[in-house]
């Protein structure tokens, strides 16, 4: 018959419903795939002192940057993946337990130092200074905070003001190679 289900698709259906339970589970508890909830919350908070909401467009809270970097994390299956996502939460440590004006605080040394470091190095072929540990979490989180930030339709659309593929009207602002 066409309507029965035989035992592999049962049990196919079966687990795919186990995980659905547990994903939604996760998520309203308020924890993330990789991150704890607290973890989350508080790669929610900074990454929204990184790109804030502005007049133009909302920010990295509202862009759900912090679900992005977990989910990123949450993926990781080589070495330096699982390294990486290790020394992201050894950051987190360091962040634990500040206020919302400490963040600002650590993370603006934590910029200083960067720019301080990167005026320093400009023209010649040191790799990365060393940095204290804040400035390497600052670095890496202000990176993921931009990527996932530009791949969602808040930062595409909104902060770009990206049109999309749209046939332009007015002056042509590119190349129009010479006729041969």
């Amino acid at each position: 018959m066409a309507n029965e289900i035989d035992r592999r698709e049962l049990i196919k259906i079966a687990a795919a419903s186990v995980a659905a339970a547990t994903a939604a589970s996760a998520q309203s508890s308020g924890q993330g795939q990789f991150f704890t909830a607290e973890e989350l919350s508080l790669t929610d908070e900074l990454s929204d002192i990184i790109i804030p909401t502005d007049e133009k467009s909302p920010g990295a809270k509202a862009a759900k940057v912090a679900a992005f970097i977990d989910s990123y994390f949450a993926q990781a299956y080589a070495p330096d993946q699982i390294e990486e996502r290790n020394d992201f939460r050894d950051g987190l440590k360091l962040f634990r337990g500040k206020s919302h004006e400490e963040h600002i605080a650590m993370f603006t040394r934590a910029a200083e130092h960067e720019h301080a470091a990167r005026t320093r190095r400009h023209g010649s072929a040191a790799a990365a200074p060393n940095l204290t540990p804040e400035e390497k979490f600052y670095r890496h989180l202000k990176a993921l905070t931009i990527r996932g930030y530009y791949t969602t339709s808040i930062g595409i659309h909104q902060d770009l003001d990206y049109k999309g593929n749209v046939f332009q009207t007015g002056e042509y602002a590119g190349f129009l190679p010479k006729p041969v």
